[in-house]
């Protein structure tokens, strides 16, 4: 399983464009492999005969450098291709329950627990997708479960299992065998000291909290886990990592999009089609060529200005969002960033973005004004320095001096931005002033066509 994507840590299967025994290029097309972020081309990088697949479509949560097939060169025979001894995403032995010990008839019986066979010093155990993920994610020992699945799979079954005694405190093993203690005259039971034995006292039982089994009815308060996609569990991990490592600073202003949307209409009546959204990015491209301080990431050591400007767009899919970039957007006019807006959504959402579309980036808009939401705050997509946050045009009514000089009532059309600003590179100064910069340039789209 090759990396495809920066983030990659898992794939899954989702296609085999080859089938066993057929001849193999260097560049042929072999799998489709959905990556977190989208469904990738796996090619080729040696000539031969695709001689076993090891790992079938549909096959899921496959970690990185796991073997999913076997190439033999042409001219040996693909039907004997010896197969490696341990394919499996982790080191796979089945654990082993150790034949016991005949012991003598006086013995006493010992305790019934199940022993796990180590191998090099390491204990091992082949796991299911479902089962690796209950064990992760609520830190379960698989060692303190004998697995039940054919040829010692620890299964699904398993895993719930040991996180069921985990939330009643108490570990997973069999109860030893206890002989009948000896009663006296009364009935009373005596230890083997001649001691009387006090029946344990009344205590209450601790709650349990109810865990969600299947197979079992359901019971108040039950829950269902879902499984994390590899999309989802990625935007997990790039979330936390940006609130908790990036010091957010937020700026916000309101515009008047009353320039824009005439403009806008004037477009229309050519057959040009743009949406408020495009002329956004435009805006935000040169007003970024305006100030080139801003158009800066982190690297981790310190600021780097790019000479590119790149917009991240975000783009809501299935499996959760995603960053398709318009390259060079200053450089492009409105119909283009348009087209390229249209086009990289719709690979977006099919889950056809290859690396080099969504990789990168030097600034992120989101807009969520399709939604009817106002104003929000949004998150900034490391290693960029700031993110901006639109929200929906709304009608207001504001007092308005007319080229007269008259004061008026006049109904306007306002749009909200926040900026998040990383304040490592971009102080509040600076990410004011780029704020009004890009409100004047919005007020007076007629700016756009001169950079």
């Amino acid at each position: 399983m090759p990396a495809l994507s920066p983030t990659m840590e898992e794939g899954n299967i989702v296609k085999w464009l080859k089938k066993e025994g057929e001849p193999v290029n260097v560049g042929d097309a072999l799998c489709e492999i959905e990556t977190d972020k989208a469904v990738v081309t796996m090619e080729s990088s040696d000539d031969g005969i695709l001689a076993k697949i090891m790992r079938e479509e549909g096959s899921k949560n496959i970690r990185l450098g796991t073997l999913i097939a076997l190439l033999v060169e042409e001219g040996e025979d693909w039907k004997q291709v010896e197969i490696p001894s341990d394919v499996g995403d982790t080191p796979s032995v089945t654990a082993a329950t150790p034949t016991p010990t005949p012991l003598p008839a006086s013995a006493p019986a010992p305790s019934l627990v199940h022993k796990t066979e180590q191998h090099s010093g390491k204990l091992q155990f082949r796991l299911s997708p479902a089962a690796r993920n209950i064990l992760e994610t609520h830190d379960l020992d698989a060692s303190k479960c004998v697995p039940s699945g054919p040829r010692g799979i620890f299964t699904k079954e398993d895993a719930l299992r040991l996180l069921e005694q985990k939330q009643k405190g108490r570990p997973l093993e069999s109860k030893p065998v206890v002989s009948s203690p000896t009663l006296d005259k009364t009935g009373v039971p005596v230890s083997p000291l001649g001691k009387t034995i006090s029946p344990p006292s009344a205590r209450p039982t601790p709650a349990r909290p109810p865990v969600s089994m299947p197979g079992r009815p359901a019971s108040m308060d039950t829950f269902t886990e879902i499984p994390p996609s590899d999309t989802r569990r990625v935007i997990a991990k790039r979330v936390t990592e940006s609130k908790t490592t990036i010091p957010h600073t937020y700026a916000t202003a309101d515009c008047d999009l009353g320039a824009v949307l005439k403009l806008r209409k004037e477009l229309s009546k050519d057959d040009i089609k743009v949406s408020v959204n495009d002329i956004i990015i435009k805006a935000t491209a040169v007003t970024l060529k305006q100030m080139p301080d801003v158009n800066v990431i982190w690297d981790g050591v310190g600021p780097r200005q790019l000479q590119s400007i790149d917009i991240s767009i975000t783009v809501a899919t299935d499996q959760g969002f995603t960053t398709p970039i318009i390259k060079d957007a200053a450089a492009k006019g409105v119909q283009e960033i348009a087209a390229s807006t249209k086009a990289l959504t719709k690979k977006a959402r099919d889950g056809k973005l290859v690396p080099e579309e969504y990789q990168g980036g030097s600034f992120s808009i989101s807009d969520l004004s399709m939604f009817g939401i106002s104003s929000f705050i949004g998150f900034i997509n490391s290693p960029q320095a700031c993110a901006l946050a639109v929200g929906r045009a709304r009608a207001e009514l504001s007092l308005v001096v007319d080229e007269e000089g008259n004061e008026k009532l006049q109904q306007q059309q306002f749009m909200t931005m926040t900026l998040a600003s990383d304040s490592r590179v971009i102080d509040e100064e600076l990410a004011s002033k780029f704020l009004v910069n890009l409100k004047a340039n919005l007020e007076n789209p007629v700016r756009l066509a001169l950079s």
